[in-house]
């Protein structure tokens, strides 16, 4: 049992290390990416105290390189997900009542496992298995995934500090259980500080928890369960399954146990599985708790007062870093007569420079998207902007999958505000851009708030506070992240909490105390110190 209230330590971002040339970290990653191209692993389910392998074995390979083989993953059935859950059941037997400080050790230390030794094989793995140069591995799945575990274990705290007041008396105390059940958690591929904590949020705070990461990121969620079982995880608390996401759900959303789902991924995916667990919600012991972000169509919109160069970088980099496979990512840009030709001349000048290929060659900016479905579906968006009247590609609209999925960073100019590309999510290295009467500011706004079912992120670009201002307040539910004069990418975990509304999602923002809220269970208690022995009240009393 506890004996003391204990500090933890500080809040504090993990320093994103630079990889310039003659730097240590620099040697580490490619020394790493080089042992990681000469070897081919078995990737198991780990299910219990045991790792799974199946005769069902699916080819890992790099996105920019996709005919060299990285490894096989072990693709689990519907009795796996059923053997994981009986295991998280069995783990939470003793995990439950661990007290509290016994749990954050176990993802402190795997924060320090990730920051010293794995570091470069953490690294090493999501730039090979999703194809993200140096600095964006660095900032995903070593920075923001360290970040995750470390400022969790302070936000907890925070949760356990949160105590209702007592009157004379009596002492009332709050307590936050653990979830009555399982969690099942479901990763996607783009980011790997995601894969990590959608489990171990839940996890952090009592809960079991059933994880499927998405198969085109299982190369690095291997690594992340090695990091776990190392930093002294009890077998069954993580179960990774590696199943279809629908064989899985057959499975789970039955479960009378299942007690929360913790998601990222597409809208209409989310939209399945909420309209399953209200289809099955009278088989759970509990109403479940259903945590997701989604996706965004995300804004850029810039005033006439605004810095051209700034607002070209801004675009640049929000829109074409990992090839515009962030949730985050601007897909759309909003600007002035005024600006338009400089913000052009600038971009243009910057893709002209841009590099894309492999992630070893550290010169390269843009690398690969993640898969052929992917690959497939931007360039059917791109093909259709080449043949629309409506349209004009303004740079790039090239692509290649003979080696690796390439996809040029392409912008495209829309003359119609509700051109397609304008309003679906594509999720690659393709920006549309709408120029507007520089004198229209204010009528754009309503165009750009009803234009697209999302509101996670967006941004605004201005010199002029009134502007800003007025932008900030009708904009108001267009973004669960909202930026002033920044790209709408890069949301860092305890300073800017992530998420969005509408279609984006149930805005429970990760890297909060908001999201570890919906992983608990509060129970109120009030003690009475000495117990009364008369029924009356003193109002029964005569005159």
């Amino acid at each position: 049992m506890s004996i003391g209230i204990f500090d933890v330590p500080a809040l504090k971002n993990e320093p994103v290390k630079s990889y310039a040339p003659g730097s240590p970290e620099r040697a580490e990653i490619k020394k790493a990416l080089a042992e990681a191209r000469s070897k081919t692993i078995e990737i198991p389910q780990y299910i219990g105290s045991e790792e799974v392998y199946s005769q069902n074995k699916q080819k890992v390979a790099p996105p920019h390189d996709h005919q060299h083989v990285l490894g096989y993953f072990h693709e689990g059935t519907k009795e796996d997900v059923g053997k994981a859950i009986d295991a998280a059941l069995e783990a939470r037997k003793n995990w439950a009542t661990l007290t509290w400080e016994q749990r954050a050790a176990i993802f402190l230390k795997a924060a320090e496992l990730i920051a010293g030794p794995y570091r470069a094989e953490m690294n090493a793995a999501t730039m090979l298995g999703q194809s993200k140069n140096a600095y964006q591995a660095e900032i995903d799945s070593a920075c923001e995934i360290i970040d995750f575990l470390r400022l969790n274990v302070n936000f907890m705290r925070d949760i356990y500090e949160e105590q209702p007041i007592s009157s004379e008396g009596v002492w009332n105390r709050m307590e936050y259980r653990p979830l009555e059940g399982f969690i099942f958690a479901i990763t996607p591929f783009n980011f790997t500080a995601i894969a990590g904590n959608l489990p171990a949020a839940p996890a952090l705070m009592g809960n079991v928890v059933i994880w499927k990461p998405a198969f085109t990121q299982v190369y690095a969620a291997n690594v992340i369960m090695k990091v776990f079982k190392e930093a002294g995880l009890p077998d069954g608390v993580i179960n990774m399954v590696l199943v279809d996401g629908p064989v899985a759900g057959d499975v789970i959303f039955k479960h009378p146990d299942f007690s929360g789902v913790h998601f990222t991924g597409s809208t209409k995916v989310f939209q399945t599985i909420w309209k399953t667990i209200g289809e099955n919600i009278a088989a759970y012991k509990t109403f479940p708790r259903i945590v997701g972000e989604t996706g965004g169509k995300d804004f850029v919109l810039a005033h006439r007062s605004a810095d051209a160069k700034a607002v070209a970088t801004g675009l640049v980099r929000g829109a074409f870093e990992y090839q515009g496979q962030k949730c985050s990512a601007a897909s759309r840009a909003y600007i002035p007569s005024n600006l338009w030709e400089a913000v052009k001349g600038f971009m243009l000048a910057d893709l002209a420079e841009i590099k894309m290929g492999g992630v070893e060659d550290f010169s390269n900016f843009v690398n690969a998207v993640i898969d052929e479905k992917s690959f497939d579906k931007i360039v059917s968006y791109i093909d259709g902007a080449k043949s629309s009247a409506d349209t004009e590609i303004v740079a790039g609209g090239n692509f290649d999958k003979s080696k690796g999925y390439f996809v040029e960073p392409t912008v495209i100019q829309a003359f119609k505000p509700d051109y397609v590309t304008l309003c679906e999510e594509i999720f690659g290295p393709v920006l549309t851009i709408f120029v507007y009467d520089e004198n229209e500011f204010e009528q754009i706004i309503p165009v750009i708030d009803a234009t697209s079912p999302y509101a996670l992120t967006g941004a605004v670009f201005s010199k002029d506070r009134y502007a800003i201002e007025y932008a900030t307040r009708h904009l108001v539910n267009a973004a669960g992240n909202f930026y002033i004069n920044d790209k709408p990418t890069g949301a860092v975990v305890g300073q800017q909490p992530f998420g969005g509304a509408r279609a984006s999602g149930t805005n429970d923002k990760a890297g909060s105390v908001l999201n570890l809220l919906r992983w608990v269970s509060p129970r109120a208690i009030k003690e009475t110190l000495v117990s009364p022995k008369d029924y009356k009240y003193p109002f029964l009393s005569g005159e």
